[in-house]
């Protein structure tokens, strides 16, 4: 309706538009453009460079560039599951295989922590694990993946004995699923 209106309107007068593709285009320079205030820009990549000295990253700031050189992150998950290698009993017989044929697929990383395929390997104690299956469906990110998403997104980054099994039992536990699934 409002196209058929502005043509109503512009059909009383007499003239010839003309497309200019982009670089052909040559009259809209930049003192055609908007006006951006200069001093709103400064003030938001200051508040920028400000955010990233709080982070205590490593900045190499130059003329029309901001180089970030490290970024730390620690985690007392990763050092929680180090210590619990030393209970886990499946684990440090694992561990043992270090060097043999079927230790083959693991290794000790520089953290101390065993791997497999470049994996985290979790040990048996409940809470890493829950912890995990919480954080792989209920998180702000993952917000009740089926059982097969859920699955191969912890599988990219951690392996545990029967994790194939345990992923679905926590995924058909989760009431908000299962009230999903009744009203489909």
């Amino acid at each position: 309706m409002r196209q058929r209106r502005w043509m109503e309107y512009l059909k009383d007068y007499d003239f010839e538009l003309l497309y200019h593709p982009g670089k052909a285009n040559v009259v809209a320079d930049t003192l055609s453009r908007k006006r951006v205030h200069m001093s709103a820009m400064m003030m938001k990549e200051l508040e920028l460079t400000e955010k990233l000295h709080d982070m205590n990253l490593g900045l190499n700031m130059g003329a029309c560039h901001i180089r970030c050189s490290m970024l730390r992150i620690t985690n007392e998950f990763l050092e929680e599951i180090r210590v619990e290698h030393d209970n886990d009993q499946e684990l440090q017989q694992i561990i043992g295989w270090l060097g043999t044929d079927k230790g083959n697929d693991f290794r000790m990383g520089k953290d101390g922590i065993l791997r497999f395929r470049e994996r985290v390997c979790v040990p048996r104690k409940l809470a890493p694990r829950k912890m995990l299956l919480e954080e792989g469906h209920k998180s702000r990110l993952n917000i009740h993946p089926g059982m097969t998403k859920m699955y191969k997104d912890l599988k990219v980054t951690f392996w545990w004995i029967g994790m194939k099994t345990d992923v679905p039992d926590y995924v058909a536990s989760c009431l908000v699923c299962q009230k999903a699934k009744i009203e489909h």
